[in-house]
């Protein structure tokens, strides 16, 4: 860096924060993509690839720091990120002073590149970026004619662009909050614990048309079907266990922001919606789910009511009170918040960033993708899905040691007419 220059660094968006504040062994803010390529890796050309790349992408190139009030991100100039042969337990937790300080993560093994990434840097879309990025300069660096820009790609002979790194909520922020209240405690959807760290892994992959057609018939999508079946599988599950007092079934189901407020923001702009059924009501037919979430999908994706959502954050994290509170007293807060307002009220998470789209010279060099979402602060499943081409990969992860959630989930496709093919790493 020049004498007397002052190093960069800029502040983590309201969803940064969060994740940041609650990092911690016992829960994982990170999720994983993988490509499962026609060739096996050459890790020598992936390094090449990911050293070409991380100054295109600077927002990534960054290791967090902790200063008296919040958590801010400045440039990374250690050596790295390294790429390093696959582990058996995926998206491990941030130590934020370890691995010389980087928040993301590339591994190999066979013919798959994986890329980690520690929440409060990305959201989901952000990361597919990057990841398609790297993916082309290692095809590449294969001797394969891969063009440098596409859809959904960025190009490296480019500089960086500030837009690129803008915090959209703050952008976007309007002037009313929506307020809902305290939600209702959910069904936890619980589990044995596995010793530290396991981290159970079970994918299940199905013909995207299939699926499609099953949903299209129904009259929904892909992402509303299968959260439908998520919530009926909940339902059943939880009425099977006899409890004395029937709670509410909820998932959180991550939306991207981008296509209502237009941003070429690679960090996190996302918001979270509840779908949720209180089976004490009375009985749930997979038809009666599947109706709900449908409609209710459709419109909790209002502009109006999520800008009011995420305007909220904002006004948190602009909060001058909260600002003068130190970072140590904040963080146990958060935390706190986080249980009460991100934990208790939902059963499980499923998140569906949509598919994974490549300019056609790189088609025939991808099998199929992965995603997985890291540990969740209790004993519980996570579920992602990603789509390549014509196939659906849908992941459950969690460090509990039961498997009748994802079990009944794959049976219940079966059933509906859709093959499942299984794998895990139990």
């Amino acid at each position: 860096m020049p004498k007397g220059k002052k190093p960069e660094w800029y502040t983590l968006d309201n969803a940064g924060i969060l994740y940041s504040a609650i990092q911690k062994e016992e829960y994982s803010a990170v999720y994983r993509f993988s490509a499962v390529l026609t060739e096996p890796v050459d890790p020598e050309a992936l390094q090449r690839a990911v050293d070409e790349c991380m100054p295109r992408f600077p927002g990534f190139a960054v290791r967090i720091k902790r200063g008296a009030f919040w958590y801010y991100l400045e440039p990374n100039d250690a050596p790295g990120p390294f790429v390093k042969p696959d582990i058996a337990n995926p998206c491990q937790p941030v130590r934020f002073q370890e691995d010389n300080g980087w928040l993301i993560r590339f591994y190999y093994y066979e013919k798959r590149i994986s890329l980690e990434v520690f929440h409060a840097l990305s959201d989901g879309a952000g990361a597919m970026v990057f990841f398609r990025t790297v993916l082309a300069a290692y095809l590449r660096e294969m001797g394969h004619d891969v063009p440098y820009a596409g859809p959904g790609m960025l190009d490296l002979r480019e500089p960086p662009l500030k837009e690129e790194r803008e915090d959209a909520y703050a952008r976007y922020a309007g002037k009313r909050t929506l307020r809902g209240g305290m939600k209702k405690k959910a069904y936890p959807n619980t589990g044995t614990p596995e010793p530290f760290y396991t981290f159970n892994v079970t994918m299940g992959f199905v013909p995207l048309d299939k699926l499609r057609q099953t949903a299209g018939d129904l009259g929904v999508t892909v992402t509303e079907y299968l959260a439908a079946v998520f919530l009926k599988v909940l339902i059943d599950k939880q009425r099977r266990e006899n409890p004395v007092r029937e709670r509410p079934v909820a998932l959180a189901i991550p939306v991207n922001l981008r296509p209502w407020f237009p941003s070429a923001t690679l960090r996190n702009f996302i918001i979270t919606i509840r779908p949720c059924i209180d089976p004490s009501l009375g009985e749930y037919p997979f038809e009666d789910v599947l109706n709900y979430t449908h409609h209710y999908m459709r419109m909790a994706q209002d502009r109006a009511q999520m800008r009011a959502a995420f305007t909220g954050n904002v006004r948190f994290q602009t909060n001058k009170l909260l600002g003068i509170i130190p970072v140590f007293l904040k963080n146990p807060i958060m935390a706190l918040s986080y249980r009460l307002a991100g934990v208790r009220p939902y059963s499980g998470t499923y998140t569906n960033p949509g598919a994974f789209r490549v300019p056609h010279e790189m088609r025939p060099h991808i099998s199929h993708m992965e995603v997985i979402l890291g540990q969740a602060t209790v004993p519980r499943p996570h579920c992602a899905s990603i789509s390549y081409g014509n196939t659906m990969e849908i992941t459950f992860a969690g460090t509990q040691k039961e498997t009748d959630t994802e079990r009944d989930f794959f049976r219940f496709l079966v059933k509906a007419g859709i093959p499942v093919k299984v794998v895990s790493n139990r």
